[in-house]
């Protein structure tokens, strides 16, 4: 089975972790923007930032047989800077335009602040204009809240719901995001934090697979690149059958993204012998 991982932080894995997703049935990918540890304090390494994981990460994937992408945004932790959002805004655009640039995200909120919802509802603006797909940050605290917050932003700038990938449900808004919305649903597995592949199964027991989407996310914390394969192998054992799970893991994820033209994954591409790279 191909398996697309839709929101995964590459920049945090090493080159094994590339190998062992393609060995593992990993063909694509898509890095959304995210927090690197530290607050940054200039709008140039935003910028370096998102050149790094729309060229150098893309390129580095490519080596190990699997279709790299990315979205670019001013993550929600580092928002309470407004004058700092507002300087990578102004010149954010070369890089929303850049052909590797599938969407603009991840955006959203942390600690549900109004700053927060400064950034967002700007970039929701940014991602309206330009008819772009949106990748959306549910806090990981407050989810209730967290949720309903994003749901009147999303409201009041008036985007394309079916644009939205909304990330990060559990069980206390998965049946909010699908009845309210007509967002795709993202939830993200992690092997302490956040969900594991039992939830993801009794939550598509509950829900069914239609605009669901599964990621691993894999950051810098206690995180897996090959989540995914692990939620395909649970399924398996729990019932599930092989369309609602190839939904899950491939098709909810490529027809969300085909909503962009720059969606155009080769997924039958080959490692490169590591004798054969350049640096």
């Amino acid at each position: 089975m191909k398996i697309i991982e839709p929101h995964i932080h590459m920049y945090s894995r090493t080159t094994d972790d590339y190998e062992a997703m393609y060995a593992a049935g990993i063909r694509g990918c898509v890095e959304p923007s995210f927090w690197l540890g530290a607050n940054r304090r200039y709008a140039g390494t935003f910028f370096d930032y998102f050149m790094l994981i729309l060229e150098f990460e893309t390129t580095r994937a490519m080596r190990f047989g699997i279709e790299h992408y990315a979205a670019v945004s001013f993550n929600p932790k580092e928002a309470e800077n407004t004058k700092l959002v507002d300087e990578v805004l102004e010149g954010i655009g070369e890089y929303l335009d850049h052909p590797r640039c599938v969407a603009l995200g991840e955006i959203g909120f942390n600690n549900i602040t109004d700053n927060e919802e400064y950034a967002f509802k700007k970039q929701l603006e940014i991602a309206k204009a330009r008819d772009m797909l949106v990748i959306v940050h549910l806090p990981h605290f407050n989810k209730p809240e967290g949720i309903a917050r994003t749901i009147r932003c999303i409201r009041e700038v008036g985007m394309d719901e079916t644009k939205i990938y909304l990330d990060h449900n559990t069980e206390e808004t998965i049946e909010t995001a699908l009845a309210e919305t007509k967002c795709y649903c993202g939830m993200t597995v992690y092997p302490i934090s956040k969900l594991n592949p039992q939830r993801v199964s009794e939550i598509i027991k509950q829900v069914g697979s239609e605009r669901m989407i599964v990621s691993g996310s894999a950051d810098w914390g206690v995180s897996d690149p090959l989540a995914l394969v692990k939620v395909v192998d649970y399924m398996r054992t729990d019932g599930h059958d092989e369309q609602t799970i190839q939904r899950l893991v491939f098709a909810n994820a490529d027809a969300y993204y085909r909503q962009c033209p720059k969606w155009q994954p080769n997924l039958d591409m080959k490692p490169i012998d590591p004798h054969e790279f350049q640096r």
